[in-house]
């Protein structure tokens, strides 16, 4: 009986330093959820409360701003709508002014002033007047072979063998031709010939 009322007197203790330890957790870490996870080191709780009210009047100015720019960019496109002003023109007017920006700006001066310069240089001269020299021989060159291509279709045309082919076509077709004509009836060949020999010419 004593050795158990020693332990339960020995785990008294304990149980209550359990129980207190059990009860300072819970404040530990509600005191660690709340404050120092999410406040950075060296800020207090009432200069984080003051940084929270001053976000929350910001984002609701935001808010308001957004709504105020939305019905500003709704009146300029009603204004847009009014003078006949569209998309495409705007964007034609941006390109337009851009284009006479860069045309405008130092660096495509400079680049117009390179231009010039290599333009009027010896070696671009030399260069082109090559160029220009090569495309009259080459165009020289294909008129060459464009009449000598000519010339000799034209002898294979007056050829002995190209006429006599041409003879032999001819032939196939007036006999296909005449077959096709005189295929009424057999002795229109016959009756043909005397319409011929009676003819007034």
């Amino acid at each position: 009986m004593d050795s158990a009322n020693q332990d339960i007197n020995l785990n008294s203790p304990h149980k209550g330093l359990g129980t207190d330890s059990l009860s300072d957790v819970p404040e530990e870490r509600g005191a660690v959820a709340v404050n120092p996870v999410t406040l950075p080191p060296g800020l207090t709780e009432e200069e984080a409360e003051e940084l929270r009210l001053e976000l929350t009047k910001v984002e609701e100015e935001i808010h308001t701003l957004r709504q105020v720019l939305s019905a500003k960019e709704r009146h300029a496109a009603e204004l847009k709508r009014k003078l006949g002003l569209s998309p495409l023109s705007e964007l034609k007017q941006n390109i337009t002014k851009s284009w006479q920006d860069v045309q405008t700006s130092n660096a495509y001066l400079s680049a117009s002033a390179t231009l010039d310069d290599i333009a009027s240089s010896e070696v671009y001269k030399k260069t082109q007047e090559t160029l220009s020299q090569a495309g009259q021989k080459t165009s020289a060159a294909l008129t060459t072979v464009g009449t000598a291509i000519s010339r000799k279709l034209g002898d294979m045309r007056n050829s002995s063998t190209f006429k006599s082919f041409e003879d032999k076509v001819g032939n196939i077709k007036h006999k296909v031709v005449g077959g096709k004509a005189n295929g009424e009836s057999d002795h229109s060949p016959n009756e043909s010939n005397p319409v011929q020999d009676n003819a007034p010419f």
